[in-house]
């Protein structure tokens, strides 16, 4: 007997492209520059509270909205870093990583048919989350020069129609490195404003912002807070990306809603964690030094570049680095991808796959969160192509 044919909510979803170049990367031995995530550990600090919650019995469910402890935590360091107070009880929910508070913020709000303007190129997770909630996803391509990305607000207004549901924005940006700044949260302001538009602002690299410039969180913005979602993750502000852990702040009638779909997505998040960032969360030095921390670590792959035939557009943010490699191959980036990941034993990942529809840019982004030596031996590599 033949297994059913399950109709498909998502035809064009495979195996994620960062999954295809990690193993690509572990088949040939290449230095993984690919994935997002660290090859480093996190504060053993961080570990010993953790350890000590789960000793302390702190092993069942935890509230459905998030531990208190951490939702204060939380609602504080807003308040200190953009000055916008969220309340701890009906406006901050802890979920399971960012990826979970983004497509649960997006099948709270947008309904079959409503349009949702995603700027391109985007992290991948955002257009299946539009598709399960039955909306039409609208790109918007960025604008890429010799200094690297930008918003072209121009044309996203141009994009808005009666049916635009939400705008979804991420700074600093994955991948580019790019970042907004108050000139753009005002573009966009002027933009929502006197609409039923909500804003999606993807925030999880947060405190990874360079050069002495600050985050330009929504937060920050009156007309924007009143209608915004807006992420984090404590997996990339502490180094433990596997754990699974962020929040999503928004105004009590977002929250409502958004905890509708949380409720029944995870219900709640593990508990022990939760208790153990909260505890961690009581000094605020590790996230206001993880700035200058990837900054030293951006510049030494910059400056491991800089003699090469790759071309460093802009990273003002993020742990990502994008070049452009056209006066080393004519490849396109999927395939040149691949070719430095078998052949050069370097892995990144083609910005191509951050398009809705085929975009061919010459352009590959490289994670720079690793150990000093993990980037030093491929930069050896690199710097002789």
């Amino acid at each position: 007997m033949s297994t059913p044919a399950l109709p498909t909510r998502l035809p064009a979803v495979g195996t994620t492209v960062f999954t295809q170049m990690s193993q690509l990367a572990l088949e040939h031995g290449a230095v993984n520059l690919g994935q997002g995530f660290p090859d480093f550990g996190c504060d053993p600090k961080l570990l010993d509270l953790v350890n000590e919650a789960m000793r302390a019995g702190h092993n069942q469910y935890a509230p459905m909205t998030g531990i208190p402890a951490l939702r204060t935590a939380i609602a504080a360091k807003l308040e200190r870093l953009y000055g916008r107070r969220y309340d701890e009880a009906g406006e901050i929910t802890v979920t399971n990583g960012a990826s979970q508070a983004i497509q649960s913020a997006i099948l709270c709000s947008v309904h079959p048919g409503d349009e949702v303007i995603v700027i391109e190129p985007a992290y991948d997770c955002y257009l299946p989350a539009i598709a399960l909630a039955g909306g039409v996803a609208v790109p918007v391509a960025m604008r890429v020069d010799s200094a690297g990305y930008s918003v072209p607000w121009d044309l996203l207004a141009a994009a808005v129609t009666p049916r635009t549901r939400m705008i979804v924005v991420n700074s600093p940006h994955n991948p580019t490195g790019s970042i907004l700044r108050a000139a753009d949260l005002e573009a966009l302001a002027a933009i929502v404003a006197g609409t039923e538009i909500l804003v999606l602002s993807d925030e999880v690299y947060e405190h990874m912002v360079y050069d002495g410039e600050e985050h330009a969180s929504v937060s920050r913005h009156p007309v924007l807070a009143e209608r915004a979602f807006v992420v984090s993750s404590f997996g990339k502000t502490y180094h433990v990306t596997g754990w699974k852990v962020g929040y999503v702040a928004a105004p009590a009638s977002l929250t409502r809603e958004f905890r509708k779909v949380h409720q029944y997505n995870v219900f709640s998040v593990n508990t022990p964690m939760q208790h153990g960032i909260a505890a961690y969360m009581e000094d605020p030095a590790p996230y206001l030094e993880l700035p200058g921390f990837y900054q030293h670590k951006r510049d030494l792959f910059r400056a491991g570049l800089a003699g090469s035939r790759f071309e460093l557009l802009e990273s003002s943010g993020t742990y990502f680095q994008c070049v452009r490699y056209g006066a080393i191959s004519s490849l396109p980036e999927a395939e040149f991808a691949r070719w430095l990941t078998v052949e050069a034993k370097v892995a990144a990942i083609p910005v191509s796959a951050f398009y809705s529809r085929p975009t061919e840019s010459g352009i590959v982004r490289f994670c720079f969160a690793k150990k000093d030596e993990t980037l030093q031996k491929a930069l050896d590599t690199l710097s002789r192509l």
